[in-house]
């Protein structure tokens, strides 16, 4: 059997029994036919061999492609070449092992100083809404919280005095975190400026939403979009983005890796460790910057 009857019997059961999308369906034939680019020689299915996915993949990588395109062309090929083996047209031609190009790691966006700095002067803090996002955004950048912790933070958990919260992180456990004197501040202003003066329901919680309700995961992120909105900031932003960024700042200015894993509360310190890459990045630019040739 000629390889493109048998590819397209392949794509017959694809389309009737899988009941797979246009979409799929043509992302198939795309990588098939990089297949043949690469394997002009091979007409028939007895010309499949164990090596062949292999070979298209290491072509595939020193082109420069993706980790991820490679993985999925990858994919197809195997699909295919499974389907022969189930329907008996073809025999061992699939690799025990298959090896795929490691996937890389996308970096967390992060914010500069300046530009935390001037989301932080963004609310009007002459208005009850302002006081209330200056508090939201100074908690998130000065503690590194998740937003489901600054949802779920408690007036309980705020020691005033020690100038520390204790925080509840994934599986509930439990984290100490310095805060700042500015986000105290900021936070005892909102409590009793704005917090104290409307209905409150969930009367625990800090931030409360105007039914009286703790504040949604939703809502801390409009606050967040909105105001770096507001101040010009182009970046893709959400709340997570400020937990990078505090990481990232600390490490920048010479905070003790194992110090930064205990105030995330990162079980593991590799999960830590890819703000040192950032760190890296803003090393290697400045170097570049500054440089005499």
């Amino acid at each position: 059997m000629t390889l493109i009857d048998a590819f397209e019997n392949f794509l017959q059961y694809c389309r009737f029994e899988k009941a797979l999308t246009n979409q799929t369906i043509q992302d198939y034939k795309d990588d098939f036919l990089q297949f043949q680019r690469y394997y002009p020689e091979k007409k028939e299915v007895k010309d499949l061999n164990k090596d062949d996915l292999n070979d298209f993949s290491y072509d595939q990588a020193i082109n420069g492609l993706s980790p991820a395109t490679i993985a999925r062309r990858i994919a197809t090929i195997k699909n295919f070449y499974m389907f022969l083996e189930s329907d008996g047209i073809a025999k061992n031609i699939i690799s025990d092992e298959i090896i795929l190009p490691k996937k890389e790691k996308n970096l967390p966006k992060v914010l500069s100083e300046e530009e935390v700095q001037s989301l932080l002067n963004g609310p009007d803090q002459s208005t009850e809404k302002g006081i209330r996002d200056f508090a939201i955004l100074e908690i998130l950048y000065s503690c590194g919280l998740r937003v489901s912790e600054a949802v779920n933070l408690q007036i309980s958990q705020i020691n005033e005095q020690e100038e520390i919260i204790n925080v509840f992180g994934k599986g509930k456990k439990e984290r100490i975190v310095p805060i700042r004197k500015s986000a105290l501040k900021a936070l005892k202003r909102y409590i009793n400026e704005v917090r104290s003066k409307h209905l409150v329901i969930d009367k625990k919680n800090v931030f409360i939403a105007k039914n009286g309700k703790a504040m949604s995961r939703q809502a801390i992120y409009n606050v967040v979009v909105k105001n770096a909105k507001d101040v010009g900031i182009q970046k893709e932003i959400h709340p997570h983005t400020l937990r990078h960024s505090f990481a990232t700042h600390l490490l920048d200015n010479g905070a003790d890796l194992r110090v930064v894993q205990e105030l995330l509360g990162h079980t593991n310190i590799g999960t830590t460790q890819i703000y040192t890459h950032l760190t890296t990045k803003t090393l290697v630019k400045s170097y570049d910057l500054y440089r005499k040739d």
